[in-house]
Order: C-alpha cells, then sequence, then structure tokens
C-alpha cells in the first residue's frame, strides 16, 4: 500500500462507514460515526485471523501513531512464524498464574491454621483439646507470625515463638510447636510453601532449643499414696455436694475426671451395671466401657432418686455439667489441695500395681490406656472386661473398706481367679 493512500488523523474520525487499510495488516473499522476500531489482520497456518488493537473513535481511542507502531510489532511476529493471538492468551494464562501463585504467597499463617483447625476439628473428639488449639496459637503464634505469610515463614520465626515460653512454660511450649508444625505441613500439602519444615525438631530445632526433659521435669498429677485411700474416701463419703459425689464416682471407676463429670444417665446402664463412655469423650477417641462395682452402682442409684436432666453430675446452669473445678475444691475443703482429683487414677495404678496379681495389661485398660503395640493390639479386639469386673470390685472393696487401710489388703478371691485367668 503506497504511503499516499494511507490513513491520516482527519480521514480516522471523518471515514463512513466501511473497513480502511493502513498497511502491514492494520486496518481501520468503522461501524457508524461514533464507533470506530482498528484491527489487525493476518495469517497463521493458513488461516486468516483478526485481531483487536482498541477504539479508533470515542472515548479511549488509540492514536494513529500509536496504533501503527503496535501493527508494526505484530506484523514483525508474523514474519517469524509467531501467532500474534496464541501469543496473547499464553501470556494471558502465564499472568494468571503469576497472580494466582502471588496470592496464595500471600495467605497467612493464621490463615491456614484457622483452615487446619476447621478442617481437623471434627476428628478431635475432646471439646477442650480443639479450644486448647485456637487459643495456643492466637496467644502464642499470631503474635510473632499470625500475618506473615506462610510461604515465608522461616526459622527466624518459629524461634521468636518459641524462644520466651521454652523454659518458662516447657509443656505448653513442646505443644505449640507440634501445632505449628502442623499448620506448615500442611500448607506444604496444599502447595503454599515449599521446603524442610522450620518447625520440626529432629535435627532441626533440636540443635537450637534444649529438650524437654532438660528444661524442666516432667510435672505429673499429685496422687495420694494408695494406703491412705480408705481413710481419705471415709471423709470424702462424709462430705455434702455434688462435687463431693461426682469425686466419689470417679475414684471408684478410675475415670478421667472430665470423663466422669460430663457422664450422661443414658450411658449407663444400672441394671447391667455398666457405664458406656462414647468415643467422642474419650481421649483415645475410642469407645471405653467401665464395669461399676457394687459401691459405684449404689451411688448412683442415690443420685437417681435426685437427678435433674441428662447429666449425672447436673451443674447450676440448665444443659450443663457440673463444673470440673468442683472435684478440685472438695479436695481442698477436705485439706488435700496438695493432691489432683486426676491423681488419683495413680493412686489405682500404684494399689493395683503393689497389691495385687492382676496383669498390667487389665490395670491399663481399666485406665483406658493403649495397651501393646499395633501389632499386639491388632490381635487383642476385645477390652479385658470380665476380668476388669473382679478388678473393680476388688479397688472398690479397697476404697470403702472401713479402716484407715494403712495396711496392704489380702487380695480377694476375685482377684486371684483373674490373675490365674
Amino acid at each position: 500500500m503506497s504511503r499516499s493512500t494511507r490513513l491520516t488523523a482527519l480521514r480516522v474520525g471523518n471515514a463512513p462507514p466501511g473497513r480502511y487499510g493502513d498497511g502491514d495488516g492494520l486496518y481501520l473499522l468503522v461501524r457508524t460515526a461514533e464507533r470506530g476500531f482498528w484491527i489487525f489482520r493476518y495469517t497463521a497456518a493458513g488461516r486468516m485471523r483478526e485481531m483487536g488493537l482498541g477504539r479508533a473513535r470515542g472515548p479511549n481511542a488509540v492514536g494513529l501513531a500509536k496504533v501503527r507502531e503496535r501493527a508494526g510489532e505484530l506484523h514483525r511476529m508474523v514474519k517469524a512464524g509467531l501467532d500474534p493471538l496464541a501469543e496473547r492468551d499464553a501470556a494471558a494464562v502465564a499472568e494468571q498464574a503469576e497472580a494466582e501463585v502471588a496470592a496464595q504467597r500471600a495467605i497467612t499463617f493464621r490463615e491456614v491454621a484457622e483452615d487446619y483447625i476447621a478442617n481437623q476439628a471434627a476428628g478431635w473428639g475432646n471439646p477442650k483439646h480443639r479450644a486448647q488449639w485456637g487459643t495456643t496459637l492466637a496467644t502464642y503464634a499470631y503474635p510473632h507470625l499470625g500475618n506473615t505469610p506462610i510461604a515465608a515463614v522461616t526459622t527466624k520465626h518459629v524461634m521468636a515463638v518459641l524462644a520466651p515460653i521454652w523454659q518458662a512454660k516447657p509443656e505448653t511450649a513442646v505443644r505449640v510447636r507440634g501445632r505449628i508444625e502442623a499448620v506448615l505441613t500442611a500448607a506444604t500439602v496444599r502447595g503454599l510453601r515449599t521446603g524442610e519444615n522450620p518447625a520440626r525438631w529432629r535435627g532441626h530445632l533440636a540443635e537450637l532449643l534444649p529438650a524437654r526433659n532438660k528444661v524442666a521435669p516432667v510435672q505429673h498429677h499429685a496422687a495420694l499414696p494408695w494406703p491412705e485411700l480408705p481413710a481419705f474416701y471415709l471423709r470424702l463419703q462424709a462430705a455434702d455436694g455434688l462435687g463431693a459425689r461426682a469425686l466419689e464416682f470417679a475414684i471408684l471407676t478410675a475415670a478421667r475426671s472430665g470423663e466422669a463429670l460430663g457422664a450422661i444417665w443414658a450411658e449407663i446402664d444400672l441394671d447391667a451395671a455398666l457405664w458406656t463412655i462414647p468415643a467422642s469423650r474419650m481421649k483415645a477417641a475410642r469407645a471405653h466401657r467401665v464395669p461399676l462395682s457394687k459401691p459405684a452402682v449404689a451411688l448412683l442409684r442415690k443420685l437417681a432418686t435426685i437427678k435433674e436432666g441428662e447429666y449425672v453430675f447436673a451443674g447450676q446452669r440448665a444443659g450443663k455439667p457440673l463444673s470440673n473445678m468442683a472435684p478440685t475444691m472438695t479436695m481442698r475443703r477436705l485439706k488435700r489441695g496438695d493432691m489432683t482429683p486426676h491423681g488419683f487414677r495413680s493412686t489405682f495404678r500404684d494399689w493395683a500395681a503393689e497389691t495385687t496379681a492382676y496383669p498390667s495389661e487389665v490395670v491399663e485398660m481399666a485406665l483406658a490406656h493403649a495397651v501393646g503395640d499395633k501389632v499386639e493390639a491388632a490381635y487383642r479386639r476385645g477390652d479385658l472386661f470380665e476380668k476388669r469386673c473382679g478388678l473393680m470390685e476388688d479397688w472398690a472393696a479397697y476404697c470403702t473398706r472401713p479402716s484407715a487401710g494403712t495396711v496392704p489388703p489380702t487380695q480377694t478371691a476375685s482377684a486371684q481367679h483373674t490373675a490365674e485367668a
């Protein structure tokens, strides 16, 4: 196309409807007096194609000089064997992918942690455990790395969380570290970060922080020595209040305080002398059958005469169980605030080991502890319930013996039978 026939700015603005060429594949397409567009026409793979280059008239119109420059670039691309439309589409896809990667990299540790908790909560049967996850991260982790992009979390960030509490609050610090590690692992699985987990212990943080058992000895729940239990239980029976009854029940069943306080009447079969705790309320997330001794059944029958609602130990608020502080307050009133309600499980275990011949697995099963390794557990599918019946009767007999109980009891016939079984 000769230079004399090329478009001019005046013609671009005044040309009637039609198509007008300018050279190098550039065309002016006029629809109406107000509507005009720039088109680049070219052939690729034997097929005619058109690519829009913007408005030629009206608001945001592209000037003639600028559109000629762009058409020249596209013309050179075609001569080089490239398809401008295909190249544009590929660039758009790459740009979108880059934007998505940037958006993912901007996702913060807090956002991933909150998603993780929401997704995992259904598997955490213990409501207290679910609440602790969010609370510990909000208290210790979020102030240091909550707004940090998850992809950018480093060992330095993790150490900023752990260093101030590692020695002051070692047990809490260990839990926080494990929870940070879990969140970062989830982020890696989701493709939000790459590389090693900066919160892992072995071969990493273990080189920067002292081991948990080197910082402070593990503090076990203070337990009443087993020879002192009958005298204490006698005083407990004389104490008033539902908290005292709840502590009695927990001692007789060797249950955790939370399991005893959360007991509902629907879980208890007094005729069968059986308490079935559902998996949702158990620490190990497995249902647990508890054989109820004669004193335990007698206690429950008394409570049944005054029951209000579904909870065996109903709290002051309707539809809620007794506060978990009730057994603790009972201990204090009995001048044994140096001990914890949970410690009676250790008292039970020590009594069984020192004074009976029950196999350790029977005692551990009574405490709802895992017994043996995975292979052994696969072969032992039962819960040793029949053997535990004798154990719990002997335990209740010892708890309720009238003397001060400073001399080990003689093993009963049921215990001997169980030991020989």
